[in-house]
């Protein structure tokens, strides 16, 4: 069973910012070979939602505030572990994520940038295509938004 925990940065222990750090590195910068600037100054005005399966990070997003990615929140460093893939949990991540979104930003539309390969992915979590395929740090992207309808 996944343990769901959600701090603002400076709420992190060094021991779960070191996990964070070291699961977006292992998944990111080492299994998907790309070299990026990971600390982009974006982590301390976000909400972070680990997920904890006894002792180790497999589950992490940062919840970004409005006007730091994009006008709307955004949902970043998306990210599971390879032991957890094919089981659920990325989609339970992104569940929590939007829901933790909505509790901040009431039920506010939703944009991030994605990796074009998981579009289908988003695309069944409500998410469509809002731009172009475009290039960054080497892999295909594309932003996609969440439109959230509101009762008249």
């Amino acid at each position: 069973m996944i343990r769901w925990v959600f701090k603002k940065f400076i709420e992190l222990s060094p021991e779960e910012l070191y996990a964070i750090l070291q699961l977006r590195n292992e998944v990111f910068v080492v299994e998907q070979n790309c070299v990026f600037q990971d600390a982009d100054d974006k982590d301390q005005s976000s909400v972070h939602l680990m997920g904890w399966r006894e002792k180790k990070l497999v589950a992490y997003t940062r919840i970004v505030p409005p006007g730091q990615s994009y006008k709307e929140p955004s949902i970043g460093r998306v990210v599971t572990a390879q032991q957890e893939r094919g089981k659920g949990t990325g989609h339970e991540l992104m569940k929590f994520s939007i829901s933790k979104i909505h509790e901040l930003y009431s039920q506010a539309d939703i944009k991030i940038g994605a990796q074009l390969y998981l579009k289908k992915f988003y695309e069944s979590l409500g998410f469509l295509q809002s731009s172009e395929v475009y290039p960054e740090d080497g892999i295909d992207h594309i932003e996609m938004t969440r439109i959230t309808h509101k009762d008249a």
